[in-house]
């Protein structure tokens, strides 16, 4: 038996205030292909359907036409909500749809029976378990002492009988213990929402969200798929992929990470303001990409954003790597600034701004315009 695990879409997210929805709708069109070709027999997306638990129109009407197309082609989804989602909202629908093949766990309300599936090595079981906070499961059984994140998982997956005979695979979105992490991704203060990998050993195959990472944590099949699109530079060095699970015989499970391919890649540029707008720099590049371009220049470049997008017209970030960026030094004040020149006080504020001396150049200009400032002003001179 064949599933394909995503999670984390993320429909309706910005990145640094651009809209995805247009990257979003063509990477999921590129899913629902693979999908068809590859002949699965189930699609698991482990939450966070939405970026936010209002979403908008467009991001409604995406989602509705990813599992249409899905489920015109026979192919059963398997969905739960997660932390970004409104359970109550995504789960409109939720028995109707079930009609169409479309499986939707979104509200918690105790144990949920599983669906099951069945090729020529007998049953597989899916279980579906939305995002769990401790009060959420305390509200569900206030006779449980809930007191941690992993005393409401634990507690949840305890209402289940996962027979060990049978291939039972779980759908989940929570932090497992040991998952590396992105910029992009909402935690608890110092990992109060962290689960240990343990209590999922009954189940042959964890469907996990929440990580915007490809990984597995502590065993092969205990695995996050990651987001199918970049969603911050944190991420720009990354492959993104969906993962195809084929369940064989009990105890075998196979894991292959497939490669998808984005309308415009998330990356990062470095260099001075010279090199990056060099036409033999750029010539041959993908500039329509989502940029983060790091500028080495010591100093800045006046509207430097506006002139990088007339070739780069997706640029997102604009920062810079320079000696004053990389110095850790305070801007403090003299400690007895009466028995220094206004030429060496402002020498003081520069070598702490940019943790460099100033040229001499720089010394003359800034001598002539005090002394003009000075004379203006009938003050005296300067010395």
């Amino acid at each position: 038996m064949k599933l394909l695990h995503l999670s984390d879409l993320h429909i309706g997210k910005r990145v640094n205030e651009c809209s995805m929805l247009e990257d979003q709708r063509y990477i999921l069109e590129q899913i629902a292909q693979l999908a068809i070709e590859r002949k699965v027999d189930g699609v698991l997306l482990a939450g966070d359907l939405y970026d936010k638990p209002v979403p908008p129109a467009e991001a409604v009407i995406l989602l509705d036409t990813f599992f249409t197309a899905l489920s015109q082609a026979g192919i059963p989804v398997f969905a739960i909500s997660g932390n970004h989602d409104s359970p109550e909202r995504l789960s409109f629908g939720a028995r109707l749809l079930t009609g169409t093949g479309i499986y939707l766990s979104a509200v918690y309300q105790g144990p949920q029976e599983p669906v099951l599936l069945r090729d020529a090595y007998g049953e597989v079981a899916i279980y579906l378990l939305p995002y769990l906070k401790p009060a959420l499961v305390r509200h569900s059984a206030p006779e449980a002492e809930i007191a941690t994140y992993q005393d409401a998982v634990s507690y949840a997956l305890q209402q289940w009988t996962v027979p060990p005979s049978r291939r039972n695979v779980l759908v989940a979105h929570q932090f497992v213990t040991g998952g590396t992490t992105s910029e992009s991704e909402e935690h608890s203060v110092g990992g109060l929402d962290q689960v240990s990998g343990e209590l999922f050993d009954p189940f042959d195959y964890v469907a996990l969200g929440h990580l915007h990472r490809a990984q597995s944590v502590g065993r092969p099949t205990l695995r996050y798929c990651g987001t199918p699109l970049k969603y911050s530079f944190s991420e720009s060095g990354q492959e993104k992929s969906v993962t195809l699970v084929t369940l064989e015989e009990k105890g075998r499970v196979k894991i292959e990470a497939i490669p998808l391919c984005p309308m415009r890649d998330l990356r990062e540029v470095r260099g001075t303001y010279e090199t990056v707008t060099s036409r033999k720099f750029y010539q041959g590049m993908q500039v329509e990409d989502y940029l983060h371009v790091i500028l080495t220049d010591e100093e800045d470049v006046p509207e430097a954003m506006g002139k990088l997008r007339t070739i780069y017209p997706n640029l997102l970030k604009l920062s810079y790597d320079n000696l004053r960026t990389q110095s850790t030094g305070e801007i403090l004040g003299a400690e007895r600034p009466e028995e220094k020149t206004p030429l060496a006080l402002f020498q003081d504020l520069y070598q702490l701004q940019n943790n460099q001396p100033m040229h001499q150049v720089q010394e003359e200009f800034l001598k002539a315009e005090m002394e003009k400032i000075w004379e203006e002003s009938l003050c005296g001179p300067l010395s």
